[in-house]
């Protein structure tokens, strides 16, 4: 009965501590668009990038979850902060995190990301 018990216990914590690890991750971009204003970890999988070289400011755009334009949430890099970022945001691939403060452009969640700390990939 103590085994059985013990057991039980074991597996609560281990069903738990998954629950608060993707959690603890940060909100997912569905999430920040109810979080504009605040500072906050945005994570999702890459599903586009684009480097507007001639556009205004040279914005790299990174879209998670959807492509544009049908993106869900955007990380925005200006031109003047990308040559910090090695690999360039376009070459970025899989799963990452961003930290700070959402903003909204067209209806549509964004961060402007100005310092590779920001990011986790």
């Amino acid at each position: 009965m103590q085994a059985k018990v013990l057991l039980t216990g074991i597996l609560m914590v281990v069903l738990l501590s998954a629950c608060t690890s993707s959690a603890d991750e940060g909100l997912s971009p569905e999430q920040a668009a109810r979080h504009v204003g605040e500072t906050a970890t945005v994570c999702g999988r890459i599903a586009s990038s684009h480097y507007a070289e001639t556009g205004d400011g040279q914005p790299t755009f990174v879209n998670l979850d959807k492509p544009y334009p049908k993106q869900v949430f955007t990380i925005v890099i200006f031109g003047d902060y990308r040559a910090k970022f090695v690999p360039p945001p376009e070459a970025w691939t899989g799963h990452l995190c961003v930290t700070g403060k959402i903003t909204s452009y067209r209806g549509k969640p964004e961060m402007k990301v100005v310092d590779p700390s920001q990011v986790r990939r």
